[in-house]
């Protein structure tokens, strides 16, 4: 439930109105951040208001998370106490439901609760690879350096989620402008062409049949029109549920550009997160459990769960690896030469974060470059589009002097 809070400082009389997504008025009052020199008036917001507000207030995003991990670490390497950090992190969010969360955090915590048990009720936000690291921090004694990594982890992600969505604004107007060119052509070109085209009997192509069986399901049944739109929205609606998906996965790792950003995403938080543990003290086969928990591709997932299971039988960190390169991709046979010589030198943690900083460095690189990886993939729908509605529109007119003006015969 909504509540919409009136904060009024008493000095200046100044005041504003905030959005908090919680259940209670207490929480509300943690959630807006309430200062020792201002008074609150919190209203309930039902009903229709209620879906206007949400609709138009911002949402959670990485940011958001990113802001949260990184104040609540800064406030934890100062030894503040863990509910007061939370309460200081209330006015560094933007969205009413991470304000909302943040209160029920402070009354989970309130009641005795961990912070890993409050956040595991609250999957969305907090899924199983950060709720993992926040596990192994608690055990390790290593809470404020673990969200520190979370906070810089989601910052990079959302600079390379806001570069790819810029990118790929206009691969998407192009492709909605092309759904409703061939809407509009159905219900007014084609319609006529097809008339046309019946009139001489003649056998179409399979594009024009195409083009023209769309047309008449749009005009027998209009509302059809809409469904490509609809089916757009609950894809990208739902966009989360299937990259999750183990096929989506396995596609999207081996696509030419996509793949290698999946490829070291995915390997820069296991990594990072495996250097983290070890350095932490936490014993090799447990951190390679949490490793595989904390990494959101189902490849590296089995990784590091087949790490694991030869070091429960005896082997070494590089015999290991040397057994599950493939799983690497390209990068296997590197990745296990720099493991090998960890293992001769010593180096373990040093070199798992130098593999991590890489492909930070690499993603970063990949991310400025986004605008021109992305170009050749929006020339290629524009170009499939229009050869297309070329074809299938001027494919049978081409073809018409033979029944309009028939071969003579000698």
């Amino acid at each position: 439930m909504l509540k919409k809070v009136k904060v009024t400082n008493i000095n200046t009389g100044a005041s504003c109105l905030q959005l908090i997504d919680t259940d209670t008025h207490e929480k509300a009052l943690i959630g807006c951040g309430l200062a020792p020199n201002e008074t609150a008036v919190i209203e309930d917001v039902t009903g229709l208001d209620e879906k206007i507000q949400r609709m138009s207030s911002p949402k959670p995003t990485v940011d958001d998370r990113a802001q949260f991990f990184s104040g609540l670490g800064r406030c934890l390497e100062r030894n503040i106490g863990l509910i007061k950090s939370l309460q200081l992190q209330t006015n560094r969010v933007k969205s009413p439901k991470y304000k909302g969360l943040i209160a029920d955090l402070i009354s989970s915590l309130s009641m005795g609760e961990k912070l890993s048990e409050a956040m595991a009720k609250h999957p969305s936000e907090f899924p199983d690879e950060i709720l993992s690291l926040v596990i192994a921090g608690e055990e390790a004694g290593q809470l404020a350096r673990v969200c520190r990594r979370i906070g810089t982890s989601q910052k990079k992600a959302g600079k390379i989620i806001k570069k790819l969505k810029g990118g790929l604004i206009y691969p998407a107007v192009v492709i909605v402008l092309s759904i409703v060119v061939v809407i509009v052509m159905s219900f007014t070109l084609v319609p006529a062409m097809a008339r046309l085209f019946k009139s001489f009997k003649t056998d179409l192509p399979l594009g024009t049949k195409a083009l023209m069986w769309l047309s008449d399901l749009f005009m027998h049944q209009p509302h059809m029109a809409a469904l490509p739109f609809v089916g757009l929205y609950i894809f990208f609606s739902n966009w989360g549920r299937i990259s999750s998906t183990r096929f989506v996965q396995d596609l999207s790792i081996k696509l030419p550009v996509i793949g290698v950003i999946v490829r070291k995403s995915a390997a820069t938080v296991g990594f990072r997160t495996l250097a983290m543990l070890v350095d932490s003290n936490v014993r090799l086969t447990s951190a390679l459990e949490i490793t595989a928990k904390a990494t959101w591709h189902y490849h590296y997932k089995q990784l590091f769960s087949r790490l694991r299971d030869h070091i429960s039988v005896g082997r070494n960190l590089h015999e290991a690896f040397l057994m599950e390169s493939h799983w690497l991709g390209p990068d296997g046979r590197n990745i296990c030469g720099l493991i090998e010589l960890a293992a001769e030198t010593g180096t373990g943690t040093e070199m798992l974060t130098e593999i991590a900083d890489d492909y930070e460095e690499e993603l970063d690189q990949i991310a400025g470059q986004m605008d021109k990886l992305i170009e050749p993939l929006t020339m290629m729908i524009l170009g499939v589009m229009v050869g297309f509605l070329i074809y299938a529109i001027y494919g049978p007119i081409f073809s018409l002097g033979d029944t309009i003006l028939p071969k003579s015969k000698h």
